[in-house]
Formats: structure tokens, C-alpha cells, sequence
């Protein structure tokens, strides 16, 4: 909490006070300048970030799937976001096809949900990803992205590696100057996008070595290098196999160079900045740094014939990416350079068990405490997944919530084991980092979009619940004048009544729809004239493309025996899971019941008999233009006046109208006058002491019009009526609790073997004030190790990861 208070004090500093004598802090309309375009920005195009807690790495098919969902802010990473509905699918990589697709619905920027992997899903690499309607107005790369495997039955471990390598140099700030000594940077993949253990050399024109290179974490490294004016160089990677000639990055004759230390000092950063530009003796420049999207300072300078150095203190920045430009004398961005800050900010979450060994079937009762770097209790929402490690191998330094908020969200392109960037007991994870920032690209945004004098507005909008989008059309062409809309709704325990009206271009929508599983929805529209001659047709969701891996693509690291105990476990436990549902269906003997027959109640109607009931019938329908005209002279009491959509009524020579009401819903006469005739089902009259569980609003009477379709036992496939859509729409999916079994007490599920791969899945624990949470489950019967991991984000925006472990035998 202290360290995001002393953040949002930043945001309103426009620059430090330079601890240099060349910087100049007397002008500062460039600050001003891109301090408010970045604020104008964030403004317009506010990021979100989505993450998702999943149980475990890899599943078989018929195995269930369940994740939590984190919903933050992209700055500060506050939970409480404001988009309400996540889409969750789940993307084949062979094929590109979405095999799944959830609408999870968020409370406070948490929600959680499950996916049932069914026999019908091909065995093989995918991807789940998670994102907002609003994140879909920025690159795909930055949705949340998850690679896991389904494996089958009878599958074993796939061990296909593609021969190949891709090496790549980047020079630090971007640039390679002639007579500028710089660092490069460098990084080596293989066929499966993996760190590959490198080493080669550069040459000069005259076959001399001037520069040779080794990896020093997951491919990478750097090195240094100094380009003669007028030289040529060629670089060459060494194999088995002989020599690799490399592209080697071009050099130019003028430009700038920016070079950055961010690991001797712990309380600062040293930037020196070079340029070489012709006629000039020095060049003004400034250097911008943000903090996702967020100005941290802006410093201004010149760029002399020994260059210009900047100290720059760090204790104030966030924990996190911060992105440093060097703009020219043009306010042209020149440079980049992307440095990782971490103070050790983030929640510390301690898992304790309260004993280190169990015996199968044991109840284990584990404490968890979460607290903030001071030490202080925090009360927040979090998930724990608890594992039987003789059958799931937890990826090496897979990627939690404090990797994924302060790290691979900011980064295009997939990060190797990016919780080892955050691991204390790894001497040299700070000088790693320190490559991946050198060698990894930031395109959350560009500077050229930025800066251009107005912004685009979003083309897709913030979702706090279900969108229901379609179009309107007559005779298969769109229709050019606005139709009124009305639109029941309605569930086994929801109803509700309302209206809409389409855009000019026969378009229109209903958002903020919130229910849970689907609704029944009947829609129905007129045009001015009366014309019913329309037809309907919704628009589904469809979730965004996403490219299809086209080589052999295996996300995980296997170990064939836990894998084979996997397999082997798991076809036992679905077993069991069909054995115990079929024990919950048992055949009656024939039971003869005598009762009167109970008549249900039409849940439409809230008042217990009308005064008169007209059935209206096809021959009726027939020879009427709306609902009045059906009552004219078939109720006593009841006086029309005038047809169809001008006619109007009264009860018992009342001078006002009566109230109306639609399948329990009061509605107004014009919509009453709209319906078609031919989806009534009967109208209810109500003259006297009927009307009066309506209050005063059945003063003059009432007039209760019942559907076919409002009738929970009506068949929509049977009648089509035009003018009128029938269908289901889905909601926010329910999702199902983890079923963790009790053996307290015998019964005959109990004698059932038990070798449950996820042992317990708690998505929506949460802590006491004291910053505690405890849970209870049994273990299975594996004599295994057992992992419990939990992930945590508080509603001030720090991230947390815990784990621990414990033995049973």
C-alpha cells in the first residue's frame, strides 16, 4: 500500500530534479507536452489486464479444467477494473479452432470458471486465453495467453524437436553508430521458440575477430562493440554441423546511442547518451520515462563530444517495466531502452500446513497468511490449487500473477520461465533480466500514436454484462426506417419486459444484460405504418482469430513416469466418476399415487381468477388487426372505440384507459396495439375488486394479454410468426464447485480408490483482517508429495505468489 501511495504521487511530478550540471530544468514545455498527450492517452485507451490461475499445466481428455480470473488496470494495477464480462476460450494450435468459450462474470475484478476437456476434444497443444470486449481494441498479443496439453488415453510423451536455430543482435537503444562504443545484445531460440545454449563471432572486412559471444541465461546475452567508420562486419555461429554465417545489425554513419546501467546501484539509474550528428558541436535532447504509460520524469540535456551522463534515482519508480526514450532536438523519439525495477514490492504469501506428513485420506488443514513487503496483514481475494506431485510436474519457473502483471503483460512475444526473474535464491536473475530487457519488445503502444494531434476513438466499447446485437431486415434487405422493438425475456426464475429501437441501417443492440446459463428471448418489432413483415437475425459472439502453430508445438516440460502415473490415474478417476453417477440412478418398482389433480398456476398472472377470459382463436386472430379489436363486443362492460393501432377502450365507462399488461408486465397501449394478433393466447379482464392487487394503477381496470410464447409450456419450434424472433441466448456461465470428497463418514463412495490429480481447488478464498485464510480437505490415497500453490491480488494492486509442499505416505 505505502509504495503505491508514493506512485500516485508521481503521476503528478512532471520531472526530478537532475542531479547533473548539463540538464537544464527551466523549460519545460516538452514536458508539458508529453506528459499531457501520455495522459491523454490513457484517457482514451486505458489498458486492462487479465490473468488466469489455472490448477494445473496439462490435462486428458474428460478431465476438467478450472481457473481463476484476475481482472487489474494496466498502470497501477488496481482489481476493481471496469469491464464486467471476461471471455475465456480455449484454441487448438493445429487448427485454430476454439473449442470452448465462457462468459465469466466479474465482481470486483475476480470471477472464476471451469472447462470441461470432453472425450470429443482432439488430444494436443492449446492455448486458453482471456480478455475483455475492450482489450479487443488493441493488438491480440496482449490478451492473456496460457499454453497447455490435452493429453489422451493411451498418448505418450511427445519428443519431436524441430533442428533449428534462430539468433538474433540487438544494439542497446537501438542504433549501431560508427565510432560510438555500445553494447549488443543477443538472443537464440530453437525450432520450439526455447533458449538455446549459443556462442559465435564477429569479423571485421579483413577476417580479424573483434568481438565473440556465449549466452548467459536462456539464449541470451550481450557484449560490447565499437564500429570503425567505413568497416564492414560479418558475424558466425558455431554448430556441430560447422560455421552459421548471422545477419549482423547495420551500421550507420550518424545517429544516437543510449546505454543504460540499472544494476550497480541500487537507489539509481545511470544513463549516457552519444550522438553523432553532422555540424553540430552539441545536441539538445530529452529523455522521457514512463511507467506503463505513466510519467515517472522527463529530463532535458545536451549531448556534448563526450556525450552526456544522467544519475537518476529509482526509489520512487514502480516495481515493474519502466520505458526510457531519447528524443532529439526535433522531439523525435531516437532511442529505447526498457529497464526492469524491482523494489521486492509485491505480497508475501506464506502456506502452512499444519503438519509435514500425512497419511492417505487424512484431512489437511493449511493456513495461509498474505501480508504486504512492510509486513503488514492484508485482506484480499485469492486462489489455491493443491496437487498431487506424483502425477503433475509443475513447469520449471512457470509464469504466476507477479510475473505476468509486472513482467510478460508489458512484453510482446513469449517469455521462457519468467518466474525465475523474480526468484531471490538466483545471484544473477537481476543481470538475466537485464538481457530479456535488451532483447525483448515493448509494443503496448508507439510514440507515433501518442503524439499525433487527435486520438481515434475505440471502435468496441466496456461490457458490464451480456450485449444483444442483431439486425433488422424485410424481405432479405435492410430496412432503412427505425423499428420499435419489444423484448421478453424470461428463465425458469426471471421475467422481465423491455424495449428497443433500431438504428437507421436496420441495426440494433441491448447491453448490459445480466443472468446466469441462457434466457428464452422473444423479440418482436413494427414500423410506423404497422408493417409486421420483419425479419430478425441476432448476431453471435465471435472470438478473435488467432494465428495456427504450424510446426510441432509441445508447451510443457514431461516426466515420462509422472506422466504414465498421470494417465494411468486418471482413466481410474473418470471411471470412478461414471460408477458413482450411475449409483445415484436406481430403477423404482411401479408406484401407483391417488390425489386430485393439481392445476399449477400461470406464474403470469398475479392475481388468482379474471372477471372475464377471451380465448382468442385462428378464426378470431383472423378478422382482427390488434388485441382491442378482439375484445370489441365479447366482454360486457368493455367499450372499444375506433381499430387497430388508433383504437382505445374503457371499463365500466371509466374515462381513463385501463392498465395493460403483457405475460405479467405492465406495459403501455402502443405496444399492447403492436403485438400480433396471432401470438396471443388469451386476454384477461379484470372489471372490480380483481384490479385492485394492482394499487391505483388498476383503478379504471385492468386488461392482462397472455402470449403463446410467455407460456413456460409453449413449443417455439412449432409456430413462426412473422414479425416475431424466437430463441436462447447465453449468459454468464455458472460456474460448478470442486467436488472434494469427505471421509469422515463411510459410505460406498468412500471404499471407491481415490487418485485425484487436483486435490483441492479453492478459486475464491479470501483473507481475514488479519491478512489469514484456512482450508480443509482430505487426501487422496497416493503416497506422493503434495504442492499447494496460491495466487493473490489485492485490490491496491500488488501481486503475490506462495507455495509449499508436504509429504503423505
Amino acid at each position: 500500500m505505502p509504495c503505491t501511495k508514493k506512485f500516485l504521487r508521481l503521476l503528478t511530478i512532471t520531472s526530478f530534479v537532475l542531479l547533473t550540471a548539463a540538464i537544464q530544468s527551466s523549460e519545460t514545455d516538452f514536458t508539458q507536452y508529453v506528459s499531457t498527450k501520455l495522459l491523454e492517452y490513457r484517457q482514451v485507451l486505458p489498458i486492462e489486464k487479465a490473468y488466469l490461475h489455472l490448477d494445473k499445466p496439462y490435462y486428458v481428455t474428460g478431465d476438467t479444467l478450472w481457473f481463476k480470473a484476475y481482472l487489474a488496470e494496466g498502470s497501477v494495477h488496481w482489481a476493481d477494473s471496469a469491464s464486467n464480462l471476461l471471455y475465456v476460450d480455449l484454441i487448438e494450435h493445429r487448427t485454430g479452432k476454439n473449442f470452448a468459450l465462457k462468459q465469466v462474470r466479474l465482481d470486483g475484478g475476480i470471477g472464476h470458471g471451469d472447462l470441461i476437456l470432453t472425450d470429443s476434444i482432439p488430444n494436443g497443444s492449446y492455448t486458453i486465453r482471456a480478455y475483455t470486449n475492450w482489450m479487443r481494441n488493441f493488438t491480440e498479443d496482449f490478451f492473456f495467453h496460457k499454453d497447455i496439453y490435452v493429453f489422451g488415453q493411451d498418448e505418450h510423451v511427445p519428443t519431436a524437436i524441430p533442428d533449428k536455430t534462430d539468433l538474433q543482435f540487438f544494439p542497446e537503444g537501438g542504433e549501431l553508430v560508427a565510432g560510438i562504443s555500445t553494447r549488443i545484445a543477443f538472443k537464440a531460440v530453437d525450432g520450439r521458440g526455447l533458449g538455446q545454449d549459443v556462442n559465435g563471432f564477429v569479423l571485421n572486412q579483413s577476417k580479424d575477430t573483434v568481438a565473440s559471444f556465449r549466452n548467459g541465461h536462456l539464449g541470451m546475452g550481450r557484449f560490447q562493440f565499437e564500429a570503425k567508420p567505413g568497416e564492414t562486419y560479418s558475424a558466425f555461429l558455431k554448430t556441430k554441423n560447422g560455421l552459421v554465417p548471422l545477419k549482423f545489425p547495420e551500421i550507420k554513419e550518424n545517429g544516437y546511442t543510449m546505454i543504460v546501467d540499472n544494476l550497480s546501484n541500487p537507489l539509481k539509474m545511470r544513463i549516457i547518451a552519444y550522438a553523432k550528428i553532422p555540424d553540430k558541436i552539441e545536441v539538445p535532447v530529452h529523455i522521457v520515462a514512463h511507467s506503463r504509460g505513466v510519467i515517472a520524469f522527463v529530463a532535458k540535456g545536451k549531448i556534448a563530444n563526450k556525450g552526456l551522463m544522467m544519475n537518476l534515482p529509482t526509489t520512487e519508480l514502480p516495481d515493474g517495466i519502466t520505458h526510457l526514450t531519447l528524443f532529439n532536438d526535433e522531439n523525435k523519439p531516437v532511442c529505447e531502452r526498457l529497464v526492469f525495477i524491482n523494489h521486492g514490492r509485491s505480497l508475501q504469501v506464506k502456506i502452512n500446513p499444519s503438519k509435514t506428513t500425512y497419511k492417505p485420506r487424512e484431512k489437511s488443514e493449511v493456513e495461509i497468511t498474505v501480508s504486504d513487503s512492510a509486513g503488514k496483514p492484508v485482506e484480499t481475494s485469492l486462489s489455491v490449487a493443491v496437487t498431487d506431485a506424483g502425477q503433475i510436474l509443475q513447469q520449471p519457473f512457470d509464469q504466476n500473477i507477479v510475473s505476468y502483471l509486472l513482467l510478460s503483460s508489458d512484453l510482446k512475444g513469449f517469455i521462457e520461465q519468467p518466474a525465475y526473474y523474480f526468484d531471490p535464491e538466483k545471484s544473477e536473475r537481476k543481470i538475466h533480466m537485464d538481457y530479456l530487457m535488451m532483447t525483448q519488445g515493448w509494443s503496448r503502444f508507439r510514440w507515433n500514436d501518442v503524439l499525433q494531434d487527435s486520438l481515434p476513438a475505440p471502435k468496441r466499447f466496456v461490457e458490464q454484462g451480456i450485449t444483444l446485437e442483431g439486425e433488422v431486415t424485410r424481405n432479405n434487405k435492410k430496412v432503412q426506417d427505425k423499428i420499435l422493438l419489444s423484448v421478453y425475456l424470461s428463465s425458469d426464475s426471471l421475467s422481465t419486459f423491455m424495449t428497443a429501437e433500431s438504428g437507421a441501417n436496420g441495426r440494433f443492440a441491448i447491453y448490459n444484460l445480466v443472468f446466469a446459463d441462457s434466457l428464452k428471448l422473444r423479440l418482436q418489432g413494427m414500423n410506423k405504418r404497422g408493417n409486421q413483415n420483419l425479419s430478425f437475425k441476432l448476431t453471435p459472439f465471435m472470438s478473435p482469430p488467432m494465428a495456427i502453430v504450424k510446426i510441432p508445438y509441445y508447451p510443457i516440460t514431461i516426466d515420462v513416469q509422472k506422466l504414465d502415473e498421470y494417465l494411468k490415474r486418471a482413466a481410474q478417476d473418470q471411471e470412478i466418476t461414471r460408477r458413482i453417477r450411475e449409483s445415484r440412478e436406481r430403477l423404482l418398482k411401479e408406484v401407483t399415487i391417488k390425489a386430485k389433480k393439481n392445476v399449477p398456476r400461470d406464474s403470469r398472472k398475479l392475481y388468482s381468477s379474471a372477471d372475464a377470459t377471451v380465448k382468442i382463436t385462428p378464426q378470431m386472430a383472423a378478422g382482427s388487426m390488434s388485441v382491442l379489436d378482439l375484445l370489441a363486443g365479447r366482454v360486457a362492460g368493455v367499450r372499444v372505440s375506433g381499430s387497430g393501432m388508433n383504437a382505445s377502450v374503457s371499463i365500466r365507462g371509466n374515462l381513463g384507459e385501463p392498465l395493460f399488461v403483457l405475460d405479467g408486465m405492465p406495459v403501455d397501449k402502443d405496444f399492447i396495439t403492436s403485438l400480433n394478433v396471432n401470438d396471443i393466447e388469451s386476454v384477461d379482464v379484470l372489471k372490480g375488486p380483481g384490479a385492485a392487487i394492482f394499487g391505483s394503477r388498476g383503478g379504471n381496470g385492468v386488461i392482462s394479454v397472455l402470449t403463446k410464447r410467455g407460456n413456460e409450456n409453449y413449443d417455439y419450434s412449432q409456430d413462426i410468426v412473422p414479425g416475431v424472433l424466437v430463441s436462447k441466448i447465453p449468459g454468464f456461465n455458472v460456474a460448478r464447485d470442486f467436488y472434494s470428497p469427505t471421509y469422515e463418514v463411510s459410505n460406498t463412495i468412500s471404499a471407491l480408490p481415490d487418485y485425484r490429480s487436483t486435490i483441492f481447488w479453492a478459486p475464491m478464498l479470501r483473507t481475514d483482517r488479519n491478512g489469514k485464510a484456512k482450508l480443509t480437505y482430505f487426501n487422496s490415497d497416493a503416497a506422493t508429495n503434495v504442492e499447494i500453490r496460491a495466487e493473490v491480488l489485492s485490490t491496491y494492486g500488488l501481486p503475490g505468489f506462495g507455495k509449499s509442499s508436504y509429504l503423505v505416505n
